[in-house]
This record gives structure tokens, sequence and C-alpha cells, in this order.
């Protein structure tokens, strides 16, 4: 069993809580230490009155919570592809939310959508954050997405930044909360693309953004539990490790795989699955090919990894019928109430061998399927990092998983700091089935 890969400093799928810098407050900026306990909100545009409510230049708002495509195109565009060096002309509109203040100080926040991309078409994704200073950032670029990838490569842009915050791969992170700079309020920018002359457009769902202050912390109090205890969820076990050496253009199966082979366990519990066309270009001596076809769909060439948040959950959503968010709980007990209403929960956390009894393995990053409790409030969970679909099922003890998985601060191996997710989850479920009420999930 190995490790997840690091991206650029940030563990892989892992906020970049950690990776604070100093930098000086802008003037007028309060330089008092911040003391708000940790919080978490989930903003989400879905249904008409949310569209109706931002701005639009050529996009249709469509009835019955179906979500926004392209009326006209408002221009077009050209677009030269970075991972293949072509430029294209492109169709586009655009749909832009209001200012949406958080309602506390964060530092952090993650973008994730849910879209529809016929051929020829994609889409991106844009933030502008404002600072509790008046000031704002520049038009971050959290995304450029499509569901194949044909037209062109699913990509972050690395290097974004102003002297406050940094856009970490997925996460817009404030660069040092000390100096009292914090992101307020925001707004995403939502850009259709579609091929000129073609009538088939992208349709988006659900727009949303997590964001969150969550202090740097080692350890966590421990939920009290006792609300799904003795429920385990009969979801589909996967190896990413079978799947080792496969397919290096998409980051080589094995330890890269982890995000992947989670969202894929999760999206076949709800019986959905690629179709056998769609895994038609895998290895037919591979085993479960769709494994495989849920990495490259995953993958972000940028990061060079299937390891991005949103581009993971944007793939859940994909298939018909499917809700899917990146958020953060706040402990186990919020885990237990996705457990109990019947939704998985793919989380991401970092640890040593020592700290999870039975793993067997130390990560710097990775994600598995929380799918149940024991009798004694212990976490089942399909594992990844497992050697066979048949080992895919482990038992964690309750109080080190909270920890690992809750905690923004760990010592490593050799002695040195490193971060932690602080309660980052993958959310998929049935858009007919209501989400579970817990702290910060008003507008989910």
């Amino acid at each position: 069993m190995a490790t997840s890969r690091l991206r650029a400093g940030v563990i892989a799928g892992v906020s970049a809580i950690a990776l604070l810098t100093t930098s000086a407050a802008p003037a007028g900026a309060s330089a008092a230490p911040i003391t708000h306990d940790e919080q978490i909100t989930f903003h989400r545009w879905s249904d008409a009155s949310d569209w109706r409510s931002g701005t639009s230049a050529s996009t249709l708002t469509l009835p019955l919570g179906l979500g926004v495509t392209m009326l006209r195109p408002a221009g077009t565009t050209d677009y030269t592809d970075p991972h293949t060096g072509i430029t294209k002309t492109w169709d586009y509109s655009t749909w832009t939310s209001k200012v949406t203040p958080v309602g506390f100080d964060a530092s952090e926040l993650v973008a994730s959508w849910n879209a529809e991309t016929p051929a020829g078409t994609w889409i991106q994704v844009q933030m502008q954050g404002t600072y509790n200073t008046g000031g704002t950032t520049p038009w971050y670029l959290m995304g450029r997405w499509a569901s194949g990838d044909t037209d062109i490569k699913r990509t972050t842009l690395d290097g974004q930044g102003d002297p406050w915050s940094t856009i970490y791969t997925d996460t817009f992170s404030i660069d040092d909360v000390d100096n009292g700079v914090m992101l307020s309020a925001f707004q995403l920018k939502l850009t259709l693309y579609r091929a000129p002359g073609q009538w088939q457009s992208p349709r988006v769902s659900m727009l949303g953004a997590m964001t969150s202050y969550v202090p740097d912390r080692f350890t966590v109090p421990a939920s009290a539990g006792h609300i799904a205890w003795g429920t385990e969820l009969a979801v589909p076990r996967y190896s990413q490790n079978v799947h080792e050496g496969q397919y290096p253009e998409y980051d080589g199966g094995g330890e890269a795989w982890c995000s992947p082979t989670s969202t894929e366990m999760v999206v076949e519990f709800y019986g959905r699955k690629p179709s056998a066309s769609d895994v038609a270009w895998v290895d037919p001596s591979y085993a479960d090919p769709q494994v495989d076809h849920a990495a490259r769909m995953t993958f972000d060439y940028e990061y060079d990894g299937a390891g991005n948040w949103p581009f993971n959950t944007a793939y859940a959503a994909s298939y018909p019928g499917l809700d899917a968010i990146v958020t953060r709980l706040h402990s186990l007990d919020e885990a237990e109430r996705f457990i109990k209403a019947g939704i998985p929960v793919v989380v991401s956390l970092s640890f040593l061998d020592t700290e999870l009894d039975g793993s067997n393995y130390s990560t710097s990053g990775h994600l598995f399927v929380i799918v149940g409790f024991t009798a004694s409030g212990d976490v089942v969970v399909n594992d990844p990092a497992s050697s066979s679909n048949s080992e895919v099922r482990n038992v964690y003890k309750r109080s080190q998983l909270e920890q690992v998985w809750q905690r923004t601060k760990r010592v490593r191996a050799n002695g040195t700091v490193g971060g932690g997710s602080g309660g980052v989850a993958y959310l998929i479920k049935p858009w007919w089935k209501p989400w579970p009420q817990v702290a910060g999930s008003t507008n989910w």
C-alpha cells in the first residue's frame, strides 16, 4: 500500500491550509490575530431563482431546476490549449453570480459544479474574492472542464496569486491569516463554450463553493456518535493497487488513483457506471476498467494527476441523476448523519501508519470512502489502498480516524510539520434525496 503523490507543495487532494506564508497586510488592514472558531459554509446556485439572481450574457435559465445553458453566443474567442498547443475558435456565453457574503472571515474556498458537456462543448469556472479590507482578488481560474477529453484537456492553472492569496490547484487560500486579511465575499463566473455553428450546448445544473475557516490544530475533540452505529452501506469495493502501472499518461494507477477509485465506488453504489463503449479504450486484460475510465475522466493535465477534488465530483455528477459537491464536515457525527441517510462519504486525510491502526501504510494525502459504523462506533471504510478488491473493506478506530481527517497540522515521521485536510469530503447523492442538515449546510 503506497502513499498518494504530492502536488506543488500541496498534499494531493488536500486543502492548502497548511501552506500559509508571510505577506504584508494592505493599507488599512487590521493586524489583529484571527480568533474565531472553525466555520464552514456551502453556497449553491441550482434552481431558477438562483440563476436569475446573477448577471447573464446570453445564457438561458431552464425550468424545473435543470440549470443554465447557452441561449446564443455572446461572442467568439480563440483558446489555445496549453496541453496540446491546438488553437480553436469557440462561441461563448457567461453567467456571473452577485457578490456573495461568506458570513465570516474565511481562509479558503473550493468551487464545485455539476454539468453536462456534449461533444464540442466545455465550461470554465472563475472566482473573484473580496477581502475584509475592501480590496478584491484578480479573477482566478478554478477550472476548465469537460466530461470528455477530446475537445480540450481538463485543466487548472498554476501560478495564480496576489500579495494575500494563492490558488493551489483547486483551492483558493489566504496566504497568512495572522495578517488579518481574509475572504469576506466572492463571486463565481461561469463561461459556457461550444463549437461555432453547433446547436448542442453545455448545461450546468449546479455551481457552488465551500468557504471555510479552520484554525491550525494537531488534535480535535472527539464527537459523541450514536447516530448511525451498526449501519453499513453496501458500497462496491475496488482497489487502486490492482491498477498499478496502468496508463502512465493518467499517472499510472496504483497509489495515484485513490480519488477516482473512491469516486467510482460511490457512483456505482447508486447504480451508475460507465457503459461498455465508455471503457472500450481500456486494455481488456485489465480488471475493473471503470476505474481506469474514472482516472482518465478526472485527470487534471496541469496538476498531472487524478486527485483534483471538483473534477472528481463533476465526474460523479456527469452520471444522470447524481448531485455532487466538495465541502468540509465538522466531525464524524456529521459523517454519521450522511450514512444514516444512505449517503457514503469520501474523505481526504493523511497519516502515519502508527496513527491509524490496521492501515499498514503511511500517506501524505489519501482518499477513501466511509461506508458505515460498527455497533461500537468504529468506522467502516472502503479503502482503495488495499492489495485486492476483497481486502478493501477495513475498520478503523473512531478516535484515530477522526483525528487524521479533521486536523490541519500533523507531525511527519522525520519530525517536520505537515498539513491535513481539515475535514474535506466529497458528498455524492441522487438528486431527489435530501441532504442531511449539518452546520453550514443551509444552502446545499
